[in-house]
């Protein structure tokens, strides 16, 4: 696999040297120069989940793994599945939300951590990742443990759910969470300027296992191949995509023309709608984000924009014809939740999100499909309000509560932050 910068072509790195770097050089994001067509993309379908994503990821990533290496990452990483549940009509659930953290970013976050250490070995790592909810669990849970390997997790303060906190910020050993004042684009803007700080770089070894990084990104094609192994019958199938940082957007695409027969995606956000705004004008204005129950998505200035950007070559019409969009407000959010959970299903404000936005836009004979990106009961603070009951705790959250909160308290602000890692 050969990968170049988003911003300075020139600027080249193999899959394992782009995984190590996270961010190129120049500030840009990695992205596959070439993105092969899988003729049997229909066989691909007929076989089980975990034989399927190593040959997906064989074919993308190449020699620079032995297969039968890659074999064994993938063994050990993908140990849970992605089922697609009937909801309501022609339109069902890709649920993302059954591995350890209860949340999608378990794929990405899992697998990168099974390649970092597999490139790493007699080299220390400082992974540093910003979260505005699920991924500082994924990513705190993945590494947690493994030898070599310092994590720092920068998260809004009193901007994710009590829950998603505390699956990071209890972990203490080798994960250090750093409770950020102000927005999850600030806790972004700080995790890129580091990159950016030579110093930095050099001496800690500085990684990321935010969605910026490209392993993530390739382990998340592979739920959209399940997704569709699962859903039978040929009538188009039309996904939508929760989008905050639009990491799971742009892996969709890349599966798309891999050949994952999905025939549309919809662009869903909450009121954060720079991306939606630009689909519809041509302008794109990144913005301070504002706060709403969906809060993963809260997202202003969203880094896989600009990977996504490069995948239509900056043509704004192709975007615009290939894609639908939309967004939800918060009162649209709550009442979706309460209607699905009348109809049998329940959802966390993400997927609800997602559910809003595909039913305005799925046409007559399609099948849609929303992802449900975790699973409620992380944001039952929010939903119990809405639903008037409360929300049984999985045992991966109910034995959180007696832990202590680790966390330290950090300003909004570079300087601060490159003291505290030095």
């Amino acid at each position: 696999m050969k990968l170049v910068s988003t911003r300075t072509p020139s600027l080249e790195a193999t899959f394992l040297e782009a995984v190590q770097a996270g961010l190129a050089p120049d500030g840009g994001l990695y992205i596959p120069t070439e993105i092969p067509r899988f003729a049997d993309a229909a066989e691909l379908l007929k076989v089980d989940f975990q034989t399927r994503s190593a040959e997906v990821l064989h074919r993308l990533i190449g020699a620079e793994i032995p297969r039968a290496d890659l074999d064994a990452l993938v063994r050990r990483t993908f140990t849970f599945g992605a089922p697609v549940v009937p909801v309501v009509g022609n339109i069902s659930a890709l649920e993302l939300f059954h591995g350890p953290t209860l949340a999608f970013k378990d794929f990405g976050a899992r697998f990168l951590a099974q390649v970092m250490a597999y490139a790493t070995t007699g080299h220390r790592r400082t992974v540093l990742t910003a979260t505005s909810g699920d991924t500082g669990a994924a990513v705190a849970q993945a590494f947690w443990g493994l030898p070599g390997v310092q994590v720092v997790v920068l998260y809004p303060k009193g901007r994710v759910s009590p829950l998603q906190e505390r699956q990071f910020a209890t972990c203490s050993g080798n994960v250090l969470a750093l409770a950020v004042e102000g927005a999850f684009d600030d806790c972004q803007r700080l995790v890129k300027a580091a990159f950016e700080d030579a110093e930095l770089v050099s001496s800690l070894g500085l990684t990321s296992a935010n969605s910026i990084n490209i392993a993530r990104l390739l382990a998340q094609t592979l739920y959209y191949f399940e997704a569709a192994a699962q859903l039978p019958g040929d009538a188009p199938l039309v996904a939508s995509v929760p989008s905050g940082n639009f990491g799971n957007l742009y892996a969709g695409l890349l599966a798309q023309r891999c050949g994952a027969p999905i025939s549309r995606f919809v662009v869903a956000t909450n009121a954060n709608r720079v991306v939606p705004e630009y689909l519809e004008t041509g302008t794109y204005l990144p913005r301070p984000s504002v706060a709403t129950l969906s809060n993963a998505m809260d997202v202003g200035a969203p880094s896989n924009w600009e990977r996504i950007h490069s995948l239509f070559h900056g043509d704004h019409d192709a975007m615009a014809s290939e894609l639908r969009w939309g967004s939800c407000t918060d009162a649209e959010t709550s009442a979706t939740v309460l209607e699905l959970d009348q109809k049998g299903y329940l959802a966390d404000p993400h997927g609800a999100v997602a559910c809003h936005v595909l039913r305005r836009h799925l046409r007559a004979g399609e099948q849609g499909l929303f992802l449900a990106t975790a699973h409620p009961a992380k944001f039952s603070e929010a939903l119990v309000p809405t639903l008037g009951r409360e929300i049984p705790l999985p045992k991966a959250l109910s034995e959180l509560l007696d832990l202590p909160l680790l966390c330290e308290p950090l300003p909004a602000d570079q300087a601060a932050l490159k003291r505290r890692l030095l």
